[in-house]
């Protein structure tokens, strides 16, 4: 570890696009506190994620490998190790508040302490007249369902909205009708900020890691935020036949699942009204604006407890479809979904800028691990991004980067899904199709025109799948003595 290693926060949220920052674009977003991260920062614009889904991307992240060598391919699969360990062994004080979704949900991790907050909609904590677990399961209590039993207040979730008499028209848009404070987001944000208030300084670097849920569904801003956004001109789902015609058996299979089953309280239509996506869009996009009055909450906090060294990372795990291509939530390798935020923010380090070039989500673990002088044996797949940060003029991003799914409750019609893309091509390949997709992203960056059978093509999609093979082959050589350790 370095002699004088800095503080790092990692903030993390949960089912983000990159379109809901105002400094990044998104000109119907106000985020003064992220557009700070940004304006100030390094912000990395093409980040794309390993996995479309939370514990296998989040698993990624954690490690620097890729689902298929974690072993951690959807959401459950069991999870208990992270470079969070090295932190703690070099020295570091390790804090959790917020969501990580290891498996089991409190597993140490390598934290010296953990709240732990998990899905806002989880259904494994008890409800008034909700069903009991299942046989080998248990309740589930975090500090977010302490705090609420504590006020003697009860959870929103499915068993609460489905009274509701419009519920099937909501899309998942649904009010947060306790009071604010008490909303998961609000609950992350302001636990973290009154623990750097009341824990006394320390005498060895902070390593906090941060997870909001949101703005995963439910879409359940307080009612001030869902009105700042009810009334405002919001970018729509525009979708043609022919996109949805061309999608291959597993992504239409995908698609008539998530209309037929309310995951996270989404009862999704595909057919939904522009009034209905308004709505959705609006209340989703409130929810990133709560989070960021609470990122700022966190920044004040740092500062006014002398935590003037510190790194603050900022990124989620995947994103959210909200109609685009038909879809909702995530499980699709659209850009919606993969390419996510991702912000290091150390003024007095680095100077602030954008990288435009490829690099993948879980790149973030070896550039902490790095910014804390912690070396560690672990051949990691994931590649540190400081050069990036310092400028370094050599540094030239990925050549590709790639994202898979197995099978699971939601994504059924296929036993595994996988993604490469490079600057201009991007190919999906399901295992037991001929059928798949490849978009040229310089000519149809909204990937609403699938080339997988098209001649002119052809020497293309070659190449990409000849990439797969290649990388698939090379990770299992490369990471096999780690994988063995942990089997």
């Amino acid at each position: 570890m370095l002699e004088d290693p800095p503080n790092i926060v990692f903030v993390t949220t949960d089912q983000q696009r990159l379109d809901t920052i105002h400094a990044l674009g998104a000109s119907h977003m106000d985020t003064p506190n992220l557009d700070r991260l940004v304006s100030e920062g390094v912000s990395f614009t093409d980040c794309h994620v390993t996995a479309p889904s939370c514990a296998p991307s989040r698993g990624s992240l954690f490690t620097g490998y890729y689902p298929h060598t974690t072993g951690i391919y959807r959401n459950g699969d069991r999870w208990r190790h992270s470079w969070v360990e090295d932190l703690s062994e070099a020295g570091y004080y390790t804090l959790n508040v917020g969501k990580m979704h290891t498996a089991p949900y409190d597993t140490p991790m390598g934290f010296d302490e953990r709240y732990e907050v998990e899905n806002k909609d989880r259904y494994l904590a008890p409800v008034p007249g909700g069903e009991p677990p299942l046989p080998g399961e248990k309740y589930y209590l975090d500090a977010w369902d302490r705090a609420l039993m504590a006020e003697g207040l009860h959870k929103q979730q499915r068993e609460f909205y489905r009274e509701w008499d419009d519920y099937e028209e909501r899309l998942g848009a649904l009010e947060w009708e306790l009071p604010k404070e008490a909303h998961p987001d609000v609950f992350v944000g302001q636990f973290t900020a009154q623990w750097l208030d009341r824990m006394p300084k320390l005498d060895r670097p902070l390593f906090a890691a941060v997870g909001f849920p949101g703005p995963h569904p439910p879409y359940d801003p307080t009612p001030e935020f869902a009105a700042e956004y009810t009334d405002r001109d919001l970018p729509l789902p525009d979708v043609s036949e022919a996109d949805l015609e061309s999608q291959p058996p597993p992504l239409r299979a995908l698609r008539e699942h998530n209309e037929a089953v309310d995951h996270d309280s989404v009862s999704f239509d595909a057919d939904a009204s522009d009034e209905q996506f308004h709505r959705q869009r609006a209340y989703y996009y409130a929810n990133v604006a709560m989070i960021d009055e609470q990122v700022g909450g966190i920044l004040d906090a740092l500062e006014r407890n002398g935590y003037d060294d510190t790194v603050v990372v900022f990124a989620s795990d995947h994103g959210e479809m909200l109609g685009d291509h038909g879809h909702v939530q995530k499980w699709t390798m659209y850009e919606e979904t993969t390419n996510v935020p991702a912000i290091v923010w150390s003024p007095d380090r680095f100077d602030s800028r954008r990288v435009d070039e490829l690099v993948s989500l879980f790149d973030l673990g070896p550039t902490v691990l790095e910014l804390a002088g912690v070396e560690t044996d672990d051949p990691m797949e994931a590649e540190s991004l400081v050069p990036a940060l310092e400028g370094d003029e050599g540094w030239s991003g990925r050549e590709a980067v790639y994202a898979e799914h197995r099978r699971d409750g939601i994504l059924r019609e296929t036993e595994f899904m996988t993604m490469v893309r490079t600057d201009r091509w991007k190919l999906v390949h399901f295992v037991d199709y001929d059928e798949g997709q490849l978009f040229d992203l310089e000519a149809d960056p909204d990937e609403e025109e699938n080339r997988w059978d098209d001649p002119d093509a052809r020497d293309t999609k070659r190449e990409l799948l000849d990439r797969l093979l290649e990388w698939r082959i090379r990770s299992g050589v490369n990471t096999a003595d780690w994988a063995a350790e942990f089997r």
